[in-house]
């Protein structure tokens, strides 16, 4: 059995790692340049589009960690200081005076002339109102310095930063009330087959109704993207060209289904003619035909149309793809070992990502793995991955990707 890390062999299908390195220099070479301002409570999901440098120290003065009693080390030994003043947070205390100590509260800043805070739970007050301590104290204890977090001209956050919550409120805390995003990036999504009916729409004979359409678009906009929603693709040649050519205004062109070689697979046939693909037949299962290319210069991606195939292909491929157009750096989600909780006896040609969960610290994986089978995503956490040439026994590890990691 091959190590968990090491991939094995492909033929002609193009190993996962290839692809993926080969779809980011594509990205890296169409990076999205333009930018917008934003108000901070705005940018959740963006991209930062300018690295973030610190205007201020933070803190900007010395402040207590605790509520207690701020005193200078040198003037206590060992008799009660009397409490000189009180400070809270949002205060200027006064100079501290010699020989007493001041009361303080959390957050507060520290009086010049303290070197060190004493927890309440150390102290007692006594009748006379004069504060003793009962152990011994150092210079700095209890105290946050000046710029302990960040100092003037320091680099907070990179360009290519995906903005949250945290990075919204570090932002705020250094007095950010905006800031400068990449413009999101505009993507048609299209779904291809005279199968596809919409939801709400009575079912003919050999039809299905369209999931991938809203699972996209859902997907698209946690990803921060703008979605153009160009419906459903019939199967006829010239009506595929003028629907790719209205599309020239987007960023890239996102298709289910119609990428492989058959017949009525009039996307590829459409790209061939009046593009090119670049990548097409990858060494993954479920999602072989994924296709990239471009139309009229407008890049395309091609996702395969079984719903199963769609998710792990725009989860491992298109996501990271769409990321470092705008200038993500960190593309790839994490993932990490696990004990296998099932056996793979039979080993394939193709990177396998399976739809599990963990049960107990080891991965166990839906009863039906068929590319056709949305509902083994909805039960799974994550994506369980076999590598190629590899069977697998109970207690094997195996890389583990949850899918938290690539649904925003």
């Amino acid at each position: 059995m091959n190590p968990a890390g090491k991939p094995g062999k492909t033929g002609s299908l193009l190993p996962v790692e290839v692809a993926l390195a080969r779809l980011l220099e594509m990205a890296e070479a169409a990076p999205i340049r333009e930018r917008e301002r934003l108000p901070l409570a705005q940018v959740e999901g963006r991209v930062l589009a300018d690295d973030l440098i610190s205007t201020l120290d933070l803190p900007p003065w010395p402040n207590s960690a605790m509520d207690g009693y701020a005193l200078r080390t040198a003037d206590w030994s060992g008799e009660p200081l009397v409490v000189s003043q009180r400070i809270f947070a949002g205060q200027a205390p006064q100079p501290l005076q010699p020989g007493t100590c001041a009361r303080i509260f959390t957050g507060a800043p520290v009086p010049a002339g303290a070197d060190c805070v004493e927890m309440q739970e150390n102290a007692e007050v006594l009748a006379d109102e004069r504060v003793s301590f009962i152990e011994a104290m150092s210079p700095g204890q209890n105290i946050r310095p000046q710029g302990q977090e960040t100092t003037v001209g320091e680099l907070v956050l990179s360009a290519g930063t995906r903005l949250g919550p945290i990075e919204q409120g570090l932002a705020a805390s250094l007095g950010c009330a905006e800031l400068e995003v990449v413009r999101k990036v505009r993507v048609a999504v299209l779904s291809t087959g005279d199968e596809l009916v919409e939801p709400g729409q009575a079912l003919g004979p050999g039809q299905i109704y369209n999931s991938n359409r809203v699972l996209l678009c859902s997907w698209l906009q946690r990803l921060g993207c703008e979605v153009i929603d160009a419906g459903i693709l019939v199967d006829d040649l010239e009506i595929t060209r003028q629907r790719l050519g209205e599309l020239a205004d987007v960023d890239l062109i996102l298709s289910t289904g119609g990428v492989s070689v058959g017949e009525a697979d009039f996307l590829g046939i459409a790209l061939r003619e009046e593009g090119e693909l670049t990548l097409w037949k990858l060494a993954i299962k479920p999602g072989k035909p994924l296709t990239f290319g471009h139309f009229r210069g407008v890049p395309v991606i091609g996702l395969p149309g079984n719903p199963a195939s769609t998710l792990v292909t725009f989860a491992l491929l298109a996501r990271p793809y769409l990321l470092r157009r705008q200038g993500v750096a960190d593309v790839e989600p994490l993932k990490f070992q696990v004990p296998a909780g099932f056996v793979w006896p039979k080993a394939g040609n193709r990177r396998e990502y399976l739809r599990g969960r963990l049960e107990n610290g080891r991965a166990i994986i839906y009863r039906n793995q068929s590319s056709g089978v949305l509902r083994s995503a909805a039960w799974a956490e994550g994506l369980v991955e076999v590598l190629e040439d590899r069977t697998l026994v109970e207690g094997d590890w195996v890389n583990f990707i949850p899918l938290s990691e690539v649904l925003g």
